[in-house]
């Protein structure tokens, strides 16, 4: 084995020490150099400590039913926050929602990928198809009218509520025989993801004619097709614009064209975690640095919430390690309707509040 494969296996190992060490590093890295103006102290940074509860429930349900964090911290933001702090502007709003979400899922990816339900070329291709549209859209947000920012989001929304009742995500099981092992065992860490020659649990091989036969660490096995690129790159186009715009859209619109080229269920649902991570975090980095450069708000580090980011960041990754656990307890299916209807509710609201901005 080689020392890059030794290194991968270990850190899948231990990937809770390292999932949760890195909120306590990005903490102590804000809090001892981020600038913050003339604010400052003990009262500055706790501030908004009741983000935590709010931000947490928000990541466990998202990464239950498998979409992206913003979808509710983005309306959380503009609709609870207020009452009970000041209202903010879309693209600081979005910027909040974006660096959490990038954090929660990250950490929810990292479980994926150690089960061996990410194909790493599949989401390597749709990252690159995306990240043009996903810049686009984040540097749009910077410059478009607050009620047509409301008007989008709606769309989004709308959107999200009508897959959520129609596409099943469930995370059933979707094997097709026995597993063609090479004698390791479920969980044998010795069989990482994607090993070359090696198609036992947790691994991955593709035919010469681009067949491919994936098994996860329970043995299950799952055979597809990387086909229908042009679909996905529509879909994910049209995705990562809002995903840029709102903070999400590029997992929801996404996950549909996997399922209509035929990706199995848990494979797009895993690929689909790392896709919409990636791009949480390269918005994240527009919506920090990008302001000027397109002549919109005069946004710099100094103007992100610092103080609000300390507390959403680790409780949407506490709340991505929490969601298998809360996924196996209750019914996916009912959180999901539940998830939807809420979606359909706010998108109307947002469209009320649109058109005020009209007339």
């Amino acid at each position: 084995m080689s020392s890059y494969d030794r290194a991968v296996k270990t850190f899948l190992k231990y990937q809770h020490v390292f999932v949760f060490t890195a909120p306590l590093l990005f903490i102590a890295g804000v809090v001892g150099f981020a600038p913050t103006g003339d604010a400052g102290g003990t009262g500055y940074w706790l501030e908004y400590w009741w983000l935590f509860p709010f931000f947490l429930l928000g990541a466990t349900i998202v990464n239950t039913v498998g979409i992206s964090g913003s979808a509710l911290f983005v309306p959380f933001l503009i609709f609870v926050f207020p009452l009970l702090a000041h209202p903010l502007e879309p693209e600081t709003l979005v910027k909040v929602g974006l660096i959490s979400e990038a954090f929660g899922l990250s950490s929810s990816s990292i479980a994926f990928i150690r089960y061996g339900l990410v194909d790493r070329r599949l989401a390597l291709s749709l990252v690159l198809g995306g990240i043009p549209f996903v810049v686009g859209g984040a540097l749009l947000s910077f410059v478009i009218p607050e009620w047509v920012f409301h008007g989008l989001l709606a769309l989004a929304l709308f959107a999200a509520s009508y897959l959520l009742f129609r596409i099943d995500l469930a995370h059933g099981d979707e094997s097709e025989g026995e597993a063609a092992t090479d004698g390791g065992h479920p969980g044998d860490d010795e069989a990482l993801p994607d090993d070359s020659d090696k198609l036992g649990p947790a691994g991955v091989r593709t035919d010469d004619e681009g067949q491919v036969t994936r098994v996860d660490r329970d043995g299950e096995d799952y055979r597809y097709s990387r086909s229908g690129y042009l679909e996905r790159f529509g879909t994910y186009s049209v995705g990562g614009v809002f995903q840029g715009l709102a903070g999400f859209g590029i997992g929801e619109l996404g996950i549909i064209s996997m399922l209509r080229t035929e990706v199995p269920v848990r494979v797009a649902i895993g690929t689909n975690h790392i896709v919409v991570a990636t791009t949480a975090i390269i918005a994240s980095l527009v919506h920090v640095f990008g302001g000027g450069l397109v002549g919109g708000h005069s946004l710099s580090l100094a103007s992100t919430p610092w103080n609000m980011v300390v507390f959403t960041v680790p409780a949407t990754v506490t709340g991505g390690q929490i969601a298998p656990y809360v996924s196996a307890a209750l019914d996916t299916d009912t959180i999901k309707s539940g998830v939807g209807g809420l979606f359909a509710i706010i998108a109307v609201a947002l469209f009320v509040m649109a058109s005020g901005g009209v007339i």
